[in-house]
């Protein structure tokens, strides 16, 4: 018998033809994140879950669904899903890793340079029709070659992210839980330093750590207040490692110059201060956001989702 399974969103259409095939579906055909009675509805009977980062799998779901063996993400990150509930219950836990590292840093760096040379605004002045010509001093940016790079998280994209740093000579300085070896390090030709350290030493802040409860406001007013004033912010991870409200006060009281963002601490909410300053660069969620990377990421899923089915161990399988 094929698996019964529950998708919560639409996927890229190979992803979609595999699960089509191979399984019994049935699938939100709305374009929207479904709420926890929707979700209740839709696990019960189903032995497999294809979920998103945007749905809260807690128990209380994973109860409706006495029959699911696996819960598969679409997505690296799986704190949206309570992993210690779903090991209780002998359901099987799985992301996505590693296909969408180049995907992200590549967002990353294109939200630092939008940021430092002010691209976003500029593009607004163009538009509005008040755009006089060029001016000696029209809106100035800040250099990015030979700058120094603050990465918060050294792990794939966080080393993908020093990479393409090392084609403007920038400075990488890096903090992680795990420091890298030597060697490692050596390779990627960046230094650790404390969080602290590399704060106040940073012309450009990027962050890269997972979320859980240790990195929850990990950047939170005190810390924002140890950068530069002339620094800027990017965080492409997760909205909650950055106090918002601290980071908005930041950016209005000028004690640091700029920030890029896209993630949200209550996603898709923004703090109303960030919608209306122009020192912000804001994108939807994109990171992973290209054709090839999210059919990629929907094709992982989905294997891990069937081997989940029969009883296999998914080839990322995280609980």
């Amino acid at each position: 018998m094929r698996p019964r399974i529950f998708l919560t969103r639409e996927l890229p259409p190979e992803p979609m033809r595999l699960l089509r095939e191979q399984t019994t579906m049935e699938m939100n055909v709305e374009d929207r994140t479904l709420n926890k009675a929707e979700l209740i509805a839709g696990v019960r009977g189903k032995d497999g879950l294809l979920c998103l980062l945007t749905d809260s799998i807690d128990a209380e779901v994973m109860d409706a669904g006495a029959d699911l063996k696996v819960i598969a993400n679409f997505a690296v990150g799986y704190n949206n899903i309570d992993a210690d509930a779903a090991r209780e219950r002998g359901v099987v836990v799985t992301n996505t890793p590693g296909v969408l590292t180049d995907t992200t840093a590549d967002q990353a760096f294109a939200l630092l340079m939008a940021a430092a040379r002010r691209v976003v605004e500029g593009d607004s002045l163009v538009r509005s029709g008040e755009w006089t010509g060029w001016g000696p001093v029209q809106m100035l940016g800040a250099d990015v070659s030979g700058a120094t790079l603050g990465i918060v998280g050294m792990g794939r994209i966080g080393q993908a992210m020093a990479r393409r740093a090392r084609g403007f000579d920038m400075d990488v300085v890096y903090w992680d839980p795990q420091p890298l070896s030597d060697g490692e390090a050596e390779m990627l030709n960046v230094r650790f330093a404390p969080l602290e350290e590399l704060l106040a030493a940073a012309d450009f802040v990027s962050i890269h750590v997972a979320m859980n409860e240790e990195t929850r406001h990990l950047l939170d007013e005190r810390r924002i207040d140890m950068m530069k004033s002339s620094a800027i912010l990017i965080n492409t991870a997760r909205g909650p490692i950055v106090d918002e409200a601290a980071l908005a006060r930041a950016l209005a009281g000028k004690s640091i110059a700029a920030a890029a963002l896209d993630v949200y601490e209550r996603e898709p909410r923004v703090a109303p201060a960030l919608l209306t300053m122009p020192n912000v660069v804001l994108a939807p969620h994109l990171g992973s956001a290209t054709i090839g990377t999210r059919t990629k990421m929907g094709l992982m899923a989905v294997e891990n989702l069937l081997a989940g089915c029969q009883g296999q161990t998914p080839p990322n399988a995280i609980s």
